[in-house]
């Protein structure tokens, strides 16, 4: 059965310790992008390198690089909204969210139907044009180490195309987090989503 799970970076260490103890004797596979353990009893787990690549390969090596400190900017948008932040060892610094009213969809047709996209679209283009300018404001002078994005790629494609943040497209890293109009809190939830290490677990029925 295989399964995925979300460690936060400072219960990796004992998360990689219980995995032995649960299963018997691991050994490592280490790589710049993943960390495999196999088991005794035939169970894995397969690591996801956050932030890649690890250059020290061994486990304790993956621990350092999970806990090391990281400027990390979150970039959310979609067009109903977005979420912008600046966050260090797990703390939010500075964000901003903010809300724009987007028409839905209507099933008249013809001229109508024309008039309601065109608005749909205009009222796209002014919410994205909004978070370029918060973007650019929180982002773009932060002095960003990764930059994690989510919302709709489409939409996050539009901000960061600006010359203004040409430069933080080269910090962009995975995960691209899957997520509801920008709040708050699902600003402050995908900050924590950021950091988190992925482990593919397959343990034998």
């Amino acid at each position: 059965m295989i399964r995925t799970v979300q460690v936060a970076p400072d219960r990796l260490d004992r998360w990689l310790t219980g995995f032995g103890e649960r299963h018997g004797a691991v050994t490592y596979d280490v790589t710049p992008q993943s960390v495999t353990l196999t088991a005794e009893d035939g169970s894995s787990a397969v690591v996801t390198v956050p932030f890649e690549p690890l250059a020290a390969l061994s486990r304790e090596g993956l621990v350092a690089h999970v806990l090391a400190e990281r400027r990390i900017g979150v970039l959310l948008v979609r067009r109903g909204g977005y979420g912008v932040g600046v966050f260090a060892g797990g703390k939010l610094l500075d964000s901003k969210v903010g809300s724009r009213h987007v028409q839905g969809t209507t099933k008249a047709g013809g001229w109508s139907q024309q008039r309601y996209a065109r608005r749909r679209d205009n009222q796209a283009r002014e919410a994205f044009a909004a978070a370029t300018e918060v973007a650019v404001r929180i982002l773009a002078p932060a002095r960003l180490d990764v930059l994690v994005c989510g919302g709709d790629r489409r939409a996050v494609d539009t901000v960061l195309d600006d010359p203004r943040l040409k430069e933080l497209g080269a910090l962009v890293r995975p995960p691209f987090l899957g997520v509801p109009d920008p709040k708050q809190k699902v600003l402050e939830q995908a900050g924590a989503d950021a950091r988190a290490i992925r482990i593919e677990v397959d343990q034998p029925e």
